[in-house]
């Protein structure tokens, strides 16, 4: 359910690299996997002999490797926008959205590490109604986020937002541009694996593999 793992998953497979996904409960601080990464967190990738970690270094390795699909446009200064919006998804979406809601919800739960806080719940849920505004006014402009061509900051968007709609906490019908956004980037071959995911104790809703939601 991390979407720093999913974002890192579709950029792999719109570049069609298989992988092989392995479960790690990084809040059990477990050695081994901390000589892998000694931040403890997920995700961490095994490439070409490579053990690589963070997933913003390891998309754009993907993408400097990898580079067809393109997933950066070609200028600086569209690169700087794709940037700028997969900080803002990575940070700020993730610190007032993601954590409140997914994490209080299930990843309390996974880690048995107490119940979940209703303040931060109600928080969460009154800010993602900002985030999906913005993202209606920046679909208002462009045919996707960060210009006219699908890229990262798609993915990472899409990361968040679906791991969130496992739960149920996206008001699809709050824009119409962003439902249709995400329709698209769903319907995707990359989103297959993603919308396969099951949370063992966590059922998917009906919607949330469903294409034409």
């Amino acid at each position: 359910m991390s979407p720093f793992c999913r974002k890192v998953r579709l950029s792999l497979a719109e570049k069609r690299i298989e992988c092989e996904l392995v479960e790690v409960r990084y809040w059990e601080r477990d050695p081994d996997f901390l000589r892998r990464n000694p931040a403890g967190k997920v995700p961490v990738l095994k490439m070409d002999g490579k053990l690589m970690a963070e997933s913003s270094a390891i998309c754009e390795w993907i993408e400097e490797t990898c580079p067809e699909p393109a997933l950066m446009p070609a200028t600086p200064d569209a690169r700087v926008e794709v940037r700028r919006l997969v900080q803002w998804f990575d940070d700020k979406f993730h610190s007032e959205v993601t954590s409140n809601l997914l994490y209080e919800r299930v990843n309390k739960k996974l880690m048995k590490s107490g119940y979940p806080e209703s303040r931060n719940i109600k928080a969460g849920a009154q800010k993602i109604k900002f985030h999906l505004d913005y993202m209606s006014w920046l679909l208002d402009h462009r045919r996707w986020l960060a210009g006219n061509t699908m890229t990262l900051a798609d993915f990472a968007a899409a990361a968040h937002l679906s791991a969130l709609d496992y739960i149920s906490d996206v008001d699809w019908n709050r824009s119409e541009n962003v439902r249709d956004w995400y329709a698209k980037i769903k319907s995707r071959p990359a989103f297959r694996s993603i919308l396969a995911d099951v949370v063992p104790g966590f059922p998917p809703p009906a919607h949330y593999a469903d294409l034409d939601f």
